[in-house]
C-alpha cells in the first residue's frame, strides 16, 4: 500500500485510528524528517502534530519559518488527496502568516477545505501551540491526472 493508494481508499470519508496508523507508517523522507504524526484524516479536516526539537529552531530560539511552511504544504497536501481520490495533486502556492513565536513543546496543524474544485483546491491550515495560534497558510493546489 502507497500513501497516494491508502488516501485513494479513505476518500472522502473518514480514516479509522488502524488507517492513521497505517498512514503513519508509510510516512517517509521530509515529513518523516521533519517529526510530523497524523492524528485524524477525514475529508472535514486534517490533523498532524509535531514535536518541536532544537532541530526546528533558528538561530535565536524560536521555530523557523520555514518549518511552518512545510507543515502546511505537507497537511494540505494530505488533505488534497483525500479530496481528489486517485489523483496526484501538487501544491502551488503557499502564503504563511507567523503570527507568534514558539520554542518548545508540540505544535498542532488543523487543516480545513475552502475550495474544492475539479481542477484547483485552496485550503487553511492553522498551526497552534497549546491551543494559540502560531501560524496560518493558504495552501492553493492543483489536481493532476490520476495516480500510476
Amino acid at each position: 500500500m502507497t500513501i497516494q493508494g491508502l488516501c485513494a481508499t479513505i476518500g472522502r470519508g473518514t480514516a479509522t485510528p488502524e488507517q492513521v496508523a497505517e498512514f503513519n507508517r508509510l510516512c517517509s523522507g521530509f515529513s518523516a524528517e521533519l517529526g510530523l504524526r497524523f492524528t485524524s484524516l477525514s475529508a472535514e479536516y486534517v490533523e498532524a502534530e509535531m514535536k518541536v526539537t532544537s532541530r526546528h529552531l533558528q538561530p535565536d530560539g524560536v521555530v523557523h519559518g520555514g518549518v511552518y511552511c512545510a507543515i502546511a504544504e505537507t497537511v494540505g497536501s494530505v488533505a488534497g488527496l483525500l479530496a481528489a481520490p486517485g489523483r496526484v495533486v501538487v501544491g502551488i502556492n503557499n502564503s504563511t502568516d507567523f503570527i507568534a513565536p514558539m520554542k518548545t513543546g508540540v505544535l498542532t496543524a488543523r487543516c480545513e477545505p475552502i475550495q474544492l474544485g475539479g481542477r484547483t483546491q485552496l485550503f487553511l491550515i492553522t498551526m497552534l501551540h497549546e491551543g494559540r495560534a502560531v501560524a496560518r497558510t493558504n495552501l492553493r493546489t492543483m489536481v493532476l491526472r490520476p495516480v500510476a
